[in-house]
């Protein structure tokens, strides 16, 4: 099958009120091409059993599956994918899911990313998007729905469930310049978008202090090392918060993984 026109990943304008966003320069595909999908997934079992359900969809065709990113890359170097079904957390001496991520949208981009993890979290989520996947599927949902996000990610829109997306947006506090942009959640629900931005993304003083946070130093040792005030220091921090949609102390060493690959 020939691949897809190269794509820019700009995000689009506004959705219609109930409808979903089509993002631009990511074209509709014809529905009578079946959706080339690779997995990469590091324990056979979960590759077998998705390849398994996705074979008996129609429309979805299973092109390879593995369990190495070099793999994947050699793949895609010969014969590229519609869609890719990423595992977020890899074994060991393999590349972290964000890096993936932002590698596989520079070297192939035509290809669709949708992001498998046992991680849900809404900072596990806002940090994914904004690598570059396209949606995100927890591995705790019913794979009943994966089809239906494969399908809506092959057709260049955002997914994630609604019922993460309800947790995504109730954690963090909604940025005002993206009130006209949305996404479309996994029932057509219309929810803020969480594509690439860089006025989410975090500053580099905001990461310094998370990383200093996640060593173990108090408000005050930070302020010292930095010769900032404690409450500028205090302030960085919840800004940090709520672009990554943390809540709490708790959550913030939940999400340590991604805060220090990011």
């Amino acid at each position: 099958m020939a691949s897809m026109a190269a794509c820019d990943r700009k995000q689009g304008g506004a959705a219609g009120r109930g409808r979903p966003e089509i993002k631009k320069g990511l074209a509709m595909r014809p529905e009578h091409q079946p959706i080339r999908v690779v997995i990469l997934d590091d324990h056979a079992v979960v590759q077998h059993g998705i390849a398994s359900y996705l074979t008996a969809k129609i429309g979805i065709e299973v092109a390879a599956s593995f369990a190495k990113s070099r793999d994947l890359i050699r793949w895609l170097e010969a014969r590229g994918a519609d869609v890719l079904l990423l595992d977020y957390t890899l074994g060991p001496g393999e590349i972290d899911g964000l890096n993936l991520v932002k590698l596989i949208n520079t070297r192939f981009p035509d290809c669709r990313i949708l992001m498998m993890s046992s991680s849900d979290t809404p900072a596990t989520v806002n940090m994914t998007m904004r690598a570059g996947a396209l949606g995100f599927f927890g591995k705790s949902e019913d794979l009943g729905e994966l089809a239906h996000a494969i399908r809506v990610v092959a057709n260049g829109r955002p997914y994630i469930s609604a019922e993460l997306a309800a947790r995504v947006e109730s954690s963090a506090t909604p940025d005002p310049r993206m009130a006209d942009t949305k996404a479309a959640a996994g029932d057509g629900t219309l929810i803020p978008e969480s594509g690439p931005s860089a006025d989410l993304r975090l500053s580099p003083r905001e990461h310094e202090v998370l990383r200093c946070f996640l060593a173990g130093m108090s408000v005050s040792d930070i302020a010292s090392k930095f010769s900032r005030s404690p409450k500028t220091i205090s302030a960085q921090k919840q800004a940090a918060f709520r672009k990554l949609g943390i809540r709490n102390d708790a959550e913030l060493f939940a999400s340590r993984k991604l805060i220090e690959e990011g």
